[in-house]
């Protein structure tokens, strides 16, 4: 797990002031490992550190932090201490942020002193020189009184084209994953949920593919709009933009028109051919979430990357 300075960095300008309660060590059976976190504010959260009354403790604990700022390190044995049947112990860091105070952030990893007056030790130094090697990420590690986290790299951005039963299921399995940055794009606001996902933008375009040299070009798309004549400007747009990847929802028999008909807009075969279609996994059916469940398994097993025609193709 990592610090998501994205998700931080959103919420800081939503809420103003918000706390983050990070599990920083774990002893024995606990409901989430070293790195999970949660993001606290005063009328709401996000994330989770495993439920139960140690995140009800938690995030009370977070509150009433948020009122005079700083950080505070609890050590919580979860039987004795709360009751939970989990038998072991967690060491829980909890930090708050303003505005301002995530420009110094870096972008590999974050080491700093929560707690003590003590020098950085050695441990901390040692993983910050092998980060900045190359040889990976660090651990989560809590020693002497500084904390080190890895930071996630920047959010991959996802694309989603259509908020009907397809789009809505896959904007809510996928909003909450970490690591992706979701742009929701429709013909009209009451096209969208009156309660959109947290972080998830939307975006409303009466030409919808009016819109596609606005995407980055690392982006990854999801098209699955209420019409076909919509999906097809979305394919021919995007094959003129580029893109990381791209998956189109249908049948087999609605990609074997459209690739004769991009092709004849002279797209070269391969071109055509990074384009997914239908998306999902065919063993799990057509229903919305089962759609949803499919490239969202895809996402985890691969990362961002296997929204990739091989990983969700069904």
């Amino acid at each position: 797990m990592s610090l998501d300075r994205d998700a931080l960095a959103q919420a800081v300008r939503a809420r103003g002031r918000v706390a983050r309660v990070a599990v920083a060590e774990t002893r024995g059976s606990t409901p989430r490992e070293a790195g999970a976190s949660m993001l606290v504010w005063a009328d709401g959260q996000q994330g989770t550190i495993g439920g139960g009354t140690l995140e009800y403790e938690a995030s009370a604990d977070a509150r009433r932090l948020l009122a005079s700022g700083g950080t505070r390190v609890a050590r919580i044995a979860l039987g004795p201490g709360l009751g939970q049947c989990c038998g072991g112990a967690v060491l829980l860091v909890t930090e708050t942020f303003v505005p301002g105070d995530l420009a110094g952030l870096p972008g590999d990893a974050h080491a700093r002193r929560v707690e003590g007056h003590a020098e950085m030790p050695l441990s901390i130094r040692r993983a910050l020189t092998e980060t900045r090697s190359g040889l990976g990420p660090p651990p989560v590690l809590l020693r002497e009184g500084w904390f080190l986290e890895p930071v996630a790299p920047p959010a991959r951005p996802l694309w989603i084209w259509g908020a009907g039963h397809v789009g809505r299921a896959l904007t809510a399995v996928l909003a909450p994953l970490p690591g992706i940055g979701i742009t929701w794009i429709d013909t009209a606001a009451q096209r969208f949920p009156s309660d959109l996902p947290e972080g998830v933008l939307p975006r409303i375009a009466p030409d919808p593919a009016a819109l596609v040299p606005q995407a980055p070009a690392n982006a990854h798309h999801l098209v699955l709009t209420h019409s076909h004549a919509l999906d097809f400007a979305l394919c021919h747009a995007l094959l003129g933009h580029g893109f990381a990847s791209a998956g189109l929802i249908g049948s087999d028999s609605k990609w074997a028109r459209f690739r004769t008909r991009l092709g004849q807009l002279g797209h070269s075969p391969a071109e055509i051919a990074r384009i997914c279609c239908p998306i999902g996994q065919k063993s799990l059916g057509k229903h919305p979430q089962a759609i949803a469940i499919g490239v969202a398994a895809a996402l985890l097993s691969e990362g961002v990357e296997g929204i990739a025609a091989r990983d969700i193709a069904g």
